[in-house]
């Protein structure tokens, strides 16, 4: 998905959030009644949801299942991977099929922080990260951006800025790792070769690059003084490697489709916000390609929608959190195969064109109670 650094700059660029967001509880009736828009038929749409298996994630499904009237096909894996392995079990389930993916991000209104969420079931509610399973991924890669923002050094050597670096992050026959985009950091010799000015123990130090120098030119430093390049060290001059299962949605899936915006991620002041945004986008990407193709969707109405759920940690007598989902893209296709992408702007204009009162949602606690005092079925198993 990712050609150039460009190309994943624009594209978190593009995820406008503020202007996008709205509560689930306004959202899911607005998506049901932009699908009657799309001649989607009351009692036979069938929802589907891609979400990660978050325990925070049970509002949103709820929600999906009293105004859909039923209960969503489960079309996620943790991490809100979409398994699309799964399109077949699904389309044979309904005839107009709804498909709403989404990964997720904590945010604690307390302090403003996005990616923790308040665990009102543990012991003491503590908060923990959320989503756990990007965090998880997310979090080696700050490890080893925190090292590279220590082990990199800028110093004033014999009167011009230089650019001191730790040796393992020098050592190429490594297979993973943060490598350093030394173009951008350190000036070629006449040769076009990276020569070091001088060698310490366990370091070398280089000429800054001239566009190193411009970004820096507001650090007045001394003669034989030093810092940390600390966030200086921006996505631009360094990139990841990583050993990774390639296969579709292996184990690896997420990290593989992370992997190339890393340095945007771990650089970002929201880190899990920014990867989970990453991830909804690359999963949609990826996901409504197979489901554009799938022989099971021929014939089928279908709408993909994906988009960002943010989930605010309850606070003292909340049962759940108030989520809210910022809608990024949209998949279309009618019963003749005709297809059409909406693209943020158009397809949170259209959602909001739609009103917020479902004439066809369920009562839920009707429902259950009417499901209890039903006539008991008997049961009969062949003894034979």
């Amino acid at each position: 998905m990712f050609t150039s650094a460009s190309n994943v700059e624009e594209l978190i660029r593009s995820f406008r959030i503020e202007e996008a967001m709205m509560r689930y509880s306004s959202f899911v009736p607005r998506l049901y009644n932009y699908c009657r828009s799309l001649g989607f038929e009351p009692g036979r749409m069938l929802p589907s949801r891609a979400f990660c298996s978050d325990e925070s994630q049970g509002y949103p499904t709820i929600l999906i299942a009293k105004h859909f009237g039923t209960f969503p096909f489960n079309h996620g894996r943790g991490g809100a991977i979409v398994a699309t392995q799964r399109h077949g079990p699904f389309a044979e389930h309904g005839q107009d099929l709804v498909i709403i993916q989404a990964s997720h991000v904590g945010y604690d209104p307390e302090t403003a922080q996005f990616g923790t969420y308040r665990r009102i079931h543990a012991a003491h509610a503590e908060y923990t990260p959320n989503c756990g399973k990007i965090a998880a991924v997310v979090s080696r890669y700050l490890r080893e951006y925190r090292f590279a923002q220590a082990g990199v050094l800028l110093e004033r050597c014999e009167g011009v800025l230089c650019v001191r670096i730790d040796n393992g992050l020098l050592r190429g026959n490594r297979t993973e790792g943060l490598f350093l985009n030394l173009p951008r950091l350190v000036e070629r010799d006449a040769d076009g070769d990276f020569t070091p000015l001088r060698t310490y123990s366990t370091s070398k130090s280089f000429t800054a690059s001239s566009a190193l120098q411009r970004q820096v030119s507001d650090l007045d430093l001394k003669e034989g003084q030093r810092v940390a390049i600390g966030t200086r060290l921006r996505p631009k001059m360094f990139f990841y490697q990583r050993e990774l299962d390639q296969e579709p949605e292996s184990r690896d899936q997420q990290e593989a489709g992370l992997i190339a915006a890393m340095p945007w991620i771990v650089t970002s002041p929201n880190p899990l916000l920014t990867a989970a945004q990453i991830n909804t986008q690359v999963e949609f990407d990826r996901a409504f390609r197979t489901a554009a193709q799938a022989p099971s969707f021929h014939g089928k109405r279908l709408l993909h929608i994906a988009g960002l759920n943010i989930d605010i940690s309850p606070q003292p007598g909340e049962i759940f959190p108030t989520t809210h989902f910022v809608p990024w893209a949209a998949y279309v296709q009618d019963r003749e195969g005709n297809q059409r992408i909406l693209e943020q702007s158009e397809l949170v204009a259209l959602l909001r064109e739609q009103g917020t009162e479902n004439p066809d949602e369920v009562d839920l606690e009707a429902a259950i109670s009417a499901m209890a005092e039903t006539d008991k079925v008997q049961i009969g198993v062949d003894s034979a």
